[in-house]
């Protein structure tokens, strides 16, 4: 199946089918940071702007990566960014493989015409990088007129998937080559199936400067493949750290500045990732629903005014100072981490 197929496929069978973790929870409901029944000042005091790769933007909200590289993906990507341009947000494209690799895609991925001003963020797989592919990645960023570019790890998909390139061998030593040959900050992100302290732990000692650890509690992308490709084995559908465990861990494992994304429903769940050592919080699937139901603009919204709730009733004005909240976990999340760290 050529790469647009494959891309078009991916958008139907995350649509039209369940494809989220069922046995792993992200693990939001067990991060408790209690609310504050008099807090000192009014809703209209919140303020939830800070700085993203140099820019600007109104909430620590990302539309993770989704998609591009086949005829109709544009038009998925022009309504997402448009709407994230209109709420100021960040937004993140699928991966640029296809236009690298056929550069009549590209417009697939253009949109800056509609998004001119907030942070835009391309994307690429470790498993396509290659001292070939890597030489033509600046002028692939630049013509998306990228703020940064994400590099994503998916062994677990490229395993299932039967046009998987599973040639992982060597490729974590591109990462550093990628970040010195590039203008703009690198982001390693997972796909949804979590990172470990040992991934981690690697990954700090590379050149990217942002880590968005992707956990497991949101779309499997394991059950995508599985479902794409008709198979009978589930096996690897429920596999993954979950997210806040994953964020843990990075928050005690790494120095680099990271992104939570995996399960992120709503706007409380982007303040507990913030009161956890998050940067921003982002989101895919949910998003990409939304762009069918013609309901972006709301949904952004609905996250930010949930956010706004949440530190209100924590008597907290801003998200620096939402960053200085104590969480409590407990729960199955607790467990987890217990076995490997104490907070």
């Amino acid at each position: 199946m050529s790469i647009e197929a494959r891309k078009h496929t991916h958008i139907s069978v995350a649509i039209e089918n369940s494809v989220s973790f069922e046995t792993i929870s992200a693990g939001f409901e067990d991060v408790l940071v209690y609310h504050d029944s008099i807090p000192d000042l009014n809703l209209s005091d919140i303020k939830t702007d800070l700085k993203f790769l140099k820019k600007d933007i109104s909430a620590p909200i990302m539309i993770d990566s989704i998609t591009g590289g086949f005829t109709g993906a544009e038009k998925i990507n022009k309504k997402l960014a448009g709407a994230a341009e209109k709420e100021n947000i960040p937004f993140s494209l699928g991966s640029q493989r296809a236009m690298i690799e056929k550069p009549a895609l590209s417009y697939t991925y253009k949109v800056r015409d509609v998004a001119p001003s907030i942070p835009i963020v391309g994307n690429i797989g470790i498993a396509n990088l290659s001292n070939e592919l890597i030489g033509k990645l600046e002028s692939a960023l630049k013509e998306i007129d990228a703020d940064a570019l994400a590099i994503h790890l998916n062994p677990i998909q490229e395993a299932i998937q039967k046009e998987g390139d599973t040639y992982f061998k060597h490729k974590f030593d591109l990462i550093d080559e990628v970040c010195e040959k590039i203008d703009v900050p690198v982001i390693i992100k997972e796909v949804g199936h979590g990172m470990s302290i040992e991934t981690l732990k690697k990954l700090e000692k590379t050149k990217a400067q942002f880590i968005n650890i992707a956990g497991a509690g949101g779309t499997s992308w394991a059950k995508i493949e599985r479902l794409r490709n008709n198979s009978l084995s589930s096996a690897f559908d429920e596999d993954g750290i979950p997210t806040v465990v994953s964020l843990v861990f990075a928050k005690k494992y790494t120095s680099k500045k990271l992104i939570a994304s995996g399960g992120v429903r709503n706007g409380i769940e982007i303040a507990k990732s913030i009161c956890l050592g998050a940067e921003l919080g982002a989101a895919a699937i949910p998003f990409l629903r939304a762009y069918y139901s013609n309901s972006v603009t709301s949904l952004i919204r609905q996250w930010k005014s949930e956010l706004k709730n949440f530190m209100f009733t924590r008597n907290i004005n801003d998200i620096k100072s939402l960053r200085k909240l104590k969480p409590k976990l407990v729960g199955n999340t607790k467990e987890l981490v217990d076995a490997h760290i104490r907070l």
